[in-house]
């Protein structure tokens, strides 16, 4: 596993032993659950063929946090590059992306996520693969694009590839973005948004134009895979204010 300085938090005496057991096991379950699933559908898949033609196979693959789970199987022979949180959780979580495949880098928006960010960005200037981010971050808000992943497909010169899924049935938790795991023996789709290429030096308003575009694909792809199994899944909790559990703020 890949790793660097930024993690900062303490050790408890029981974290060598968890880490050292909990991970292997999670992995072991996922995995099992996932290849449970079928993959029914691949939509947007000719477009996306055609920009790797032109970066060498390469890309900045990109999902909401929402949407994790079914990414761990789906790419994990590919040994993307991930960015994830420099915090105890986090660590549990590079743990698991490790024992699928993920090549890891510690930071995240608040823990790191400068250094984090240049230093996968070094790795893909390299040659290194390819690397995979969560649009909206470990915290959220939900299906709100942080600047991250536009900043590194700028700066190598990758397409920046949106890749969502759906599935009829699914668990979804009582957690921040509803977060969903599909449930065994499950249909899958899944569906790639249009490549989006980031000129070099874009900054300001332009680039946050591209975000808002970006995040805009990644919703309209989300929404046709919930749909193509009958109806939108929730994606945030109802507040006491009337803010719904899908569609835009009010």
């Amino acid at each position: 596993m890949i790793s660097d300085d930024n993690t900062d938090y303490p050790i408890r005496w029981y974290d060598p032993i968890l880490l050292a057991t909990v991970p292997p096991l999670a992995a072991f379950l996922v995995s099992t659950l996932m290849r449970s699933c079928r993959l029914s559908a691949k939509f947007g898949g000719e477009a996306v063929e055609a920009a790797l033609a032109l970066s060498g196979g390469r890309a900045v693959y990109a999902t909401w946090h929402q949407r994790m789970p079914y990414h761990f199987h789906y790419f994990g022979k590919m040994h993307l590059l991930m960015m994830i949180s420099g915090s105890r959780d986090g660590e549990y979580a590079a743990r698991l992306a490790s024992c699928f495949g993920f090549r890891n880098v510690r930071g995240s928006s608040t823990r790191g996520g400068s250094k984090a960010l240049k230093d996968i960005i070094s790795r893909l200037r390299d040659g290194r693969g390819s690397a995979g981010m969560l649009a909206d971050g470990p915290q959220g808000p939900p299906r709100v694009v942080k600047m991250g992943s536009l900043i590194m497909s700028r700066d190598t010169g990758l397409p920046l590839i949106g890749v969502l899924w759906g599935a009829d049935r699914c668990w979804t938790l009582n957690s921040w973005d509803r977060y969903l795991i599909p449930r065994p023996f499950s249909r899958v789709v899944v569906k790639y948004t249009e490549p989006m290429w980031i000129p070099a030096g874009t900054t300001g308003e332009e680039l946050d134009e591209l975000r808002g575009e970006f995040e805009r694909r990644l919703n309209e792809a989300t929404r046709f895979c919930d749909l193509y199994f009958g109806s939108e899944r929730p994606w945030r909790r109802t507040r006491a204010d009337g803010t719904p559990e899908i569609g835009p703020l009010p």
